[in-house]
């Protein structure tokens, strides 16, 4: 057990952190699941639907600091590819 009034308050943040932390990262997953699922069961209104919310969602992560900015880029550019293949 800590006995500082500073590792306290440690303990504490991390724990606020790391619960935070585990919702956006399920969030982030579950995002990214439901525009590949839509895609890969080639319903374009749906994997469209799905990729508006994600997108806006993934750029409110990387606002918060979850993601940097590269990461979101990068993840918004391969959903969009997966919807684009779609109607090919």
């Amino acid at each position: 057990m800590a006995h500082h009034k500073s590792t306290i308050k440690r303990i504490r943040q991390t724990t606020k952190r790391t619960e935070r932390n585990r919702y956006y990262r399920t969030r982030f997953k579950n995002i990214v699941k439901s525009v590949t699922t839509a895609a890969e069961a080639n319903d374009k209104t749906a994997a469209v639907e799905a990729f508006k919310v994600a997108n806006k969602q993934i750029h409110k992560m990387v606002s918060k600091g979850f993601i940097k900015k590269s990461t979101a880029a990068r993840k918004v550019s391969r959903l969009n590819l997966m919807i684009n293949k779609i109607a090919a």
